[in-house]
């Protein structure tokens, strides 16, 4: 459903299980991550009342998110961590070449957006599946099917904006550079990388 070309390692999950407190601090700050990217989105591309309106949405999703990550690691009696960088983001970013019209730069936002939420969803499920802390366990499962909607909602966006075939094509493209950026990938405690 996902349309991943490289699934990620399951001894990945064996990696995330020897530092839980790493993959939630990291996982904290992608949900604020996509928060942001929604708000910078609502602040970028204005005159898409639509898209507006989808993002508000998403912030205040992306932020309970963000609390329940957080509420997770307080009652572990852990504290949230700093900031990480994101390579697997950092990396894909380059993709996709900078300017271009308004049209393109959007369209290439909401291809970074589905692929990233896409890939997100991907390891929730993983982790829903295989990690032996139940609760966590539980905790993955219900932020799955989340993650899933936010994937189709930006490539429907992207769909909607930009030319259909074009847009298609890109997708299939970037989806082939993500898989050669994940055989790279998948051997650190964080959600993405």
């Amino acid at each position: 459903m996902l349309g991943l070309k490289l699934p990620t390692d399951p001894r990945w999950v064996n990696i995330v299980e020897k530092n839980i407190e790493e993959i939630l601090t990291d996982h904290a700050y992608c949900e604020q991550k996509a928060a942001s990217t929604a708000i910078s989105l609502i602040v970028t591309f204005p005159e898409h009342t639509e898209l507006v309106q989808a993002m508000t949405a998403l912030v205040k999703e992306e932020m309970s998110h963000f609390k329940m990550v957080h509420d997770h690691i307080i009652a572990r009696g852990w504290i949230l961590g700093r900031e990480r960088k994101d390579q697997y983001v950092i990396a894909l970013m380059n993709f996709f070449p900078k300017g271009g019209s308004r049209e393109t730069q959007l369209v290439h936002r909401l291809l970074y957006a589905a692929l990233i939420e896409a890939r997100s969803c991907e390891r929730f499920r993983l982790l829903s599946e295989n990690i032996q802390d139940r609760e966590l366990a539980e905790f993955y499962r219900n932020l799955m099917a989340s993650e899933a909607n936010h994937y189709t909602m930006f490539l429907s966006f992207a769909r909607q904006y930009g030319n259909r075939e074009d847009v298609d094509k890109k997708w299939q493209d970037l989806l082939e550079y993500e898989a050669d950026l994940m055989k790279t990938l998948g051997k650190q405690e964080t959600m993405h990388g």
